[in-house]
C-alpha cells in the first residue's frame, strides 16, 4: 500500500520526526504525502520534512486500522512465527524489513512454566546514531507482543559487530537494487 497523492489530515495526528526520532504533532489542515506504507506504519513527506505516523492514527490518512494490518497478522509462538512479525517492522527511510536489512542480530524463544513465552531481540541500526533507533526497537517488541502466547518481550539495541551492507539479504538487496 503506497500512495503519491496529496491528503489533508482531518485532524492533529502523533507523528515522530525522521531521522531525529522526536515526537510532533502535525496538525488539522496540513498536506502531507504517504512515501512509505510498509508494517502497518506510515512514513509521510510534511512541509517540514520525513515524519512516521503509527497504525493508531491511519484514519488521519483516510485508511483503516484493518486494511493497514490485513498482511501483517500472524498467531503462534513459533521462531517462524516471531521472525515472520520481525519482518512487518521497516526502517521508515528504507523500504526494506529489519529482518533482510541484516539487523536482526539474535532471536531467543523462552517457554515459561505458565505455557507463555518471553522473547528476546538483539537489534542493531544502520548508523548508531540514528534517532529513530528507539522507535524501531519499539516497533519490533509491540509486533512480538501481539503474537498470542508471548508474556513478554524485549529488544535490545547492540553495536557489536558493527552492521555493514554485506549483511543484507540477496532479497533486501534486490530490493534495493544494489545486487
Amino acid at each position: 500500500m503506497s500512495s503519491q497523492r496529496e491528503i489533508t489530515l482531518p485532524r492533529d495526528c502523533d507523528a515522530i520526526q525522521i531521522p531525529s526520532g522526536h515526537p510532533l504533532v502535525l496538525p488539522a489542515g496540513m498536506s502531507v504525502v504517504i512515501t512509505q506504507s510498509l508494517g502497518g506504519t506510515f512514513t509521510v513527506a510534511t512541509p517540514g520534512g520525513l515524519a512516521r505516523i503509527e497504525l493508531k492514527d491511519a484514519d488521519a490518512l483516510g485508511i483503516s486500522p484493518e486494511e493497514a494490518t490485513a498482511k501483517i497478522k500472524v498467531e503462534g509462538t513459533t521462531d517462524q512465527a516471531v521472525w515472520d512479525q520481525l519482518k512487518t517492522v521497516f526502517d521508515p527511510e528504507i523500504p526494506v524489513n529489519i529482518v533482510d536489512l541484516g539487523l536482526v542480530y539474535d532471536c531467543q524463544i523462552t517457554k515459561k512454566d505458565d505455557g507463555s513465552a518471553s522473547v528476546n531481540v538483539k537489534m542493531t541500526l544502520t548508523a548508531p546514531g540514528c534517532g529513530m533507533g528507539p522507535t524501531i526497537a519499539a516497533d519490533a517488541r509491540g509486533k512480538i507482543l501481539s503474537l498470542e502466547g508471548v508474556g513478554e518481550a524485549e529488544v535490545d539495541l547492540v553495536w557489536d559487530p558493527p552492521w555493514n551492507q554485506a549483511m543484507i539479504s540477496e532479497a533486501g538487496k534486490m530490493k534495493l537494487g544494489i545486487l
